[in-house]
């Protein structure tokens, strides 16, 4: 029989033992002030052995929907029916979250964390806290899940990106319904789930929310689409009771961004939908001076489909406009 302490899940000051939800920090530093920089985990250890599953929220401070994610899953996942280990990270770039800001700006040479990830033991401040989450990571976990948005900027479908191994691809697929938008990432640097790869365990990236989905009612909905998700990734590996379920129509892609070839205003083509396809050379977008004269149009730079447009109308040369999944074809 298993000796259940060597069960005993340890991240940073948080030390579960099986059956046990517990609370800590990764510590990182402290601030001229006195203040620590610390990252917020939930370790939730199972009663029952199994694989550990790590969940990332708020890497990008101005994407809310890891952390609201996070919170309904510590509320719904018991460890007396779980096993293995849920660790939850509902905020990793804490800096950019308490500004709603996209990376810490304090730190202007490593703004954005999820370029620069897994940082440096000795770099700058966003460095170290990305080594201080990494380190312990890729010793922990097995399965890792960041959940992105289109945070400040855009509005993002249920999209994800896996780096092609089988095993990445199994992990996407267990998110379930509604998750077919399933793009490829095969030298991803920079990220968590890069770092996973390159551990030798799995990772993926996963997009859904955003900036005109903050309103009460869209907020909530998509905390409970991304929290369903990963019950339903639990469910696929064994780890709660139930039923796994899948979607039926996933494709495999490429993501290409569409970046505005004029400034003013951006208005969408009426009628456009997420997720539904298109043919090469159908118009997703005008742009138009303060009067309403045209000035640009974006079109679908191939066969696929949109996941994400600015949520923003007000648009300047060289902006992101919308995300575009170049469909390859179904994923088999």
């Amino acid at each position: 029989m298993q000796d259940d302490s060597s069960r005993t899940i340890t991240v940073g000051t948080a030390v579960a033992t099986p059956g046990q939800t517990v609370r800590g920090i990764i510590p990182v530093a402290t601030l001229a002030g006195g203040n620590a920089v610390e990252i917020p985990v939930v370790v939730i250890n199972g009663a029952k052995p199994g694989p550990v599953l790590w969940v990332n929220g708020a890497i990008h401070g101005d994407e809310p929907e890891g952390p609201l994610c996070c919170q309904n899953l510590l509320r719904e996942v018991s460890p007396n029916s779980l096993a293995g280990t849920l660790v939850l990270v509902p905020v990793v770039n804490v800096a950019a979250f308490e500004a709603a800001s996209r990376g810490n700006p304090l730190d202007t040479f490593s703004h954005d964390m999820n370029r620069i990830y897994p940082g440096r033991p000795n770099g700058y401040l966003s460095e170290r806290v990305a080594y201080a989450h990494y380190e312990i990571m890729t010793k922990v976990a097995d399965l890792e899940i960041s959940i992105h948005s289109g945070g400040a900027h855009s509005f993002l479908a249920p999209a994800m990106f896996t780096d092609e191994r089988p095993e990445s691809v199994e992990l996407g697929t267990a998110m379930g319904p509604g998750w077919g938008c399933m793009m490829s990432n095969v030298s991803p640097k920079g990220s968590p789930m890069a770092a996973m790869a390159e551990a030798g365990k799995v990772g993926i990236t996963v997009e859904y929310g955003g900036r005109s989905a903050t309103s009460p009612e869209l907020f909530a909905k998509v905390g409970r689409v991304l929290a369903d998700a990963i019950l339903n990734v639990l469910k696929h590996y064994k780890m709660i009771p139930g039923e796994a379920a899948y979607d039926q129509n996933r494709t495999k892609g490429q993501q290409e961004a569409l970046l505005a070839q004029a400034s003013g205003l951006f208005l969408a083509e009426p009628g456009i939908q997420f997720l539904t396809p298109m043919k090469k050379g159908d118009r997703i977008a005008t742009i138009v001076n303060f009067f309403g004269d045209e000035l640009a149009q974006l079109r679908a730079p191939a066969d696929g489909m949109i996941f994400g447009l600015r949520a923003l109308p007000n648009v300047t040369t060289g902006d992101w406009c919308c995300f575009f999944n170049k469909v390859e074809g179904p994923r088999v």
